[in-house]
């Protein structure tokens, strides 16, 4: 990846839920819910991170899992490259 990372966007929100994490745009109003359970911390995107940066303890599969979720976040305008 050319750009030093990605981060959550200045006007997205991330909160925990039961089922995961709430993502909301502040733009629009538009919200995402992502069925993550415990596996990211909601703090996760608050700093610059490598697409393929996850929290210690994922599996091979899991990381496959969280880079589409990552894209798909990224599509939506949820997160952006620094």
């Amino acid at each position: 990846m050319a750009a030093a990372g990605i981060a959550l966007h200045p006007a997205c929100r991330v909160r925990r839920e039961g089922f995961g994490l709430l993502f909301y745009d502040l733009r629009g109003p538009r919200l995402l819910f992502a069925e993550t359970g415990d596996l990211i911390p909601v703090d996760f995107f608050e700093a610059p991170r490598g697409m393929d940066e996850f929290p210690d303890g994922v599996s091979a599969r899991q990381k496959t899992v969280l880079q589409k979720f990552v894209k798909q976040l990224l599509d939506k305008g949820f997160l952006r490259e620094q």
